[in-house]
C-alpha cells in the first residue's frame, strides 16, 4: 500500500455530534442527527474528492464515520482512493454531544477481533490500512503477542498495519514500534504548537514507514479562530489563514506522507485545500518556532478541552 501524499481528510469530526476541535458546535449547530451527519459528510468528502484529495481516514470510535464513508463510496464508487481506519476505542456516546466517557479505550485481542469484523462489514475489501488507535507503551498493546499475531495476519491478507500516538510520550511509543517491526504506517500528533515527535518521526520515515500527521491544527487552535497572534500575524503577511499557514508546515516537513485535514465543513475544507499552494519558505519561517510548547503543557492543556 502506497498512501497519496499530501493532505488526506480524518472522519472525527463528521461521524459522530460531538467533538473536541473549537468551533465544532457552531459548525454543525442543530442539525446534529445521523442523517444530517450522513448528508454532511457526504459534503464533505464530495469536496475533497473534487480539490485531489484521496486518502480518508475514519475509526471504530468515530461514530458512524465508517458507515457514513461506506455508503459515499458505494455511491461515488471512486477508484482511486485510499481508506484507512483504526481498532481501540469504541464509541459510547450513543450519540449524545458531552457523554462521559463518549469512547472507551481497550487494546486487547478480543477488542480487535471484534472491530476488524465490524471495519470489514462496512469497509470490505476497500480497507487498506488498518491502525491500532492510539498506541501507548502503557496498554501494552506492542507487546501482546496476540494482538501482534493477529495483526500480522491481516498483513499477510493484504491490508497494510499502521499504530497512532497521543499524549507527551508518542516518541518512546513510535521507536518501541519500530523495534518490534512489522508496522507499513504511523500515524501521530504534530502541528507548530507540539513537536516532540519530530525525530522519532523522522526515524520511522527512514525505516520505511509511511507518516501520517493528524491535530496539525491542535484541535483548532492554530486557526482564525483561536489561533495566537503570532500566527494570525504571519498568516496575513502570507495573505492566507492561519490554518492554511499551520496545515503547510505540516506537509512542509520532509518526513510526512499525510497530512490530514478535520474539517467539518466544505468552507473549512476548502480553506485548508489552501495549504498546497503556500510557498515553501512561508511554511518554514523561523518565526513560528516561537509557537513551540512544552508537551505536557500541551497535552494537559487538551485534556481540558470539552466536547462539543
Amino acid at each position: 500500500m502506497k498512501l497519496p501524499g499530501g493532505l488526506g481528510l480524518g472522519l472525527a469530526a463528521l461521524g459522530r455530534p460531538g467533538y473536541l476541535n473549537l468551533g465544532h458546535g457552531d459548525d454543525l449547530g442543530d442539525r446534529r442527527t445521523p442523517e444530517d451527519l450522513r448528508a454532511r459528510t457526504a459534503e464533505v468528502l464530495d469536496a475533497a474528492y473534487a480539490g485531489g484529495i484521496r486518502y480518508f481516514d475514519a475509526a471504530r470510535s468515530y461514530g458512524r464515520a465508517e458507515e457514513f464513508l461506506a455508503a459515499w463510496l458505494d455511491d461515488r464508487a471512486p477508484d482511486d482512493v485510499v481508506v484507512g481506519s483504526k481498532w481501540g476505542y469504541t464509541y459510547t456516546a450513543d450519540w449524545q454531544v458531552d457523554a462521559d466517557p463518549p469512547e472507551v479505550k481497550d487494546h486487547g485481542n478480543a477488542t480487535l477481533e471484534r472491530q476488524i469484523a465490524e471495519t470489514r462489514a462496512l469497509l470490505g475489501d476497500r480497507l487498506a490500512l488498518y491502525q491500532i488507535h492510539s498506541a501507548t507503551l502503557e496498554t501494552g498493546v506492542l507487546e501482546d503477542r496476540a494482538v501482534l499475531d493477529r495483526l500480522a495476519a491481516l498483513r499477510d491478507e493484504g491490508v497494510a498495519i499502521g499504530f497512532t500516538t497521543s499524549g507527551p510520550g508518542q516518541a518512546a511509543t513510535i521507536r518501541r514500534a519500530l523495534e518490534v517491526g512489522s508496522f507499513d504506517a504511523v500515524q501521530s500528533t504534530w502541528n507548530l504548537h507540539e513537536r516532540s515527535a519530530e525525530d522519532a518521526l523522522a526515524e520511522a520515515h527512514a525505516a520505511g514507514l509511511q507518516v501520517i500527521v493528524k491535530e496539525a491544527l491542535a484541535n483548532g487552535r492554530l486557526t482564525d479562530r483561536d489561533g495566537d497572534p503570532r500566527l494570525l500575524e504571519l498568516a496575513g503577511e502570507a495573505g492566507t489563514t492561519a490554518d492554511a499557514l499551520a496545515l503547510a508546515a505540516a506537509l512542509a516537513q520532509p518526513w510526512s506522507t499525510v497530512v490530514l485535514s478535520g474539517a467539518a465543513t466544505v468552507g473549512t475544507l476548502r480553506a485548508n485545500l489552501a495549504a498546497r499552494e503556500m510557498h515553501p519558505t512561508v511554511a518554514a519561517d523561523a518565526r513560528l518556532d516561537a509557537l513551540r510548547e512544552d508537551p505536557d503543557a500541551y497535552w494537559s492543556h487538551r485534556s481540558g478541552m470539552r466536547w462539543t
